[in-house]
């Protein structure tokens, strides 16, 4: 059992009050939700320090809980929800971001069922292959990489792994090279590669409750400023992460105007 949480902020730079954005007939946030519901999760709650959003919640019969307006990160927030519902330290928390409508409910069992099944990971997440040369080198696209045991080495906004020699990596079934900007299918059998293909961070989190209660008080990271990249806090304290790739593709959340409407478009084709 796990409870899921999700962080819902009405300000956004790109696309100012972002979770009450219509998708189809529904506000953003009310997608996510239901969503959400449809997991195995106990218990499912939007976070927010807005009471715009906290009535948008309640109208459609959402649970919705207000937190303080001081959070640098969303973590940050989640940690107090944790709090106020006094959930204990074993306790399973999954992280699915306020921006993701479309986010497969199957996907946000199996981060619960991952950092379950691995007790020495601090927390767990996915990742899924990046197929278009566009996406390896938008900074915008977070990239990892894990270890033989799949746990991360490191998260970046970089090209990581760099492929300094120039060989062809490997995308699914298709071979290709970084430097070109088409997909061409090779059945040589003596054709180079590292058989290594570049992982999208998907950006949902299953934490325990214990690391909720230590992460806030580790000051942020060098990296994790550097980066913008809050779960680099983790890894600078020595905790572990887990990743594996996602069962499902999660389409990408909506940051722009155009994120907006390419998600309108994804569900009027459906």
């Amino acid at each position: 059992m796990f409870t899921v949480i999700i962080p819902s902020r009405y300000s956004s730079t790109r696309l100012p009050g972002k979770p009450l954005a219509i998708i189809g007939d529904k506000p953003m946030i009310q997608h996510v939700y239901e969503r959400a519901q449809q997991s195995d999760a106990a218990k499912v709650v939007v976070a927010t320090d807005d009471q715009r959003i906290v009535d948008a919640v309640k109208v459609f019969g959402g649970e919705v809980c207000m937190t303080a307006s001081t959070h640098v990160s969303g973590t940050d927030r989640i940690h107090e929800v944790s709090r106020i519902y006094g959930l204990a330290d074993d306790e399973i928390v999954v992280n699915v971001q306020g921006d993701e409508p479309l986010i497969p409910p199957a996907v946000i069992n199996q981060v619960a069922d991952n950092l379950y099944q691995h007790s020495s990971a601090m927390a767990a997440t996915l990742s899924e292959f990046i197929d278009d040369i566009e996406d390896y080198r938008n900074p915008n696209i977070v990239k990892v990489v894990a270890d033989n045991s799949g746990y991360a080495l490191y998260f970046s906004r970089a090209t990581i792994p760099f492929y300094r020699d120039g060989k062809p990596f490997v995308i699914g079934s298709a071979i290709r090279n970084p430097t070109e900007s088409t997909i061409e299918n090779d059945d040589d059998e003596n054709a180079t590669g590292n058989n290594l293909s570049p992982q999208r961070h998907i950006g949902i989190y299953a934490y325990r409750v214990s690391l909720l209660n230590q992460f806030i008080k580790w000051p942020i990271a060098a990296l994790e400023a550097v980066e913008s990249l809050e779960q680099l806090r983790i890894l600078a304290n020595g905790g572990k992460i887990h990743i594996s790739e996602a069962i499902e593709a999660v389409p990408g959340g909506i940051d722009t105007p155009e994120d907006l409407e390419r998600i309108n478009l994804l569900l009027s084709e459906k």
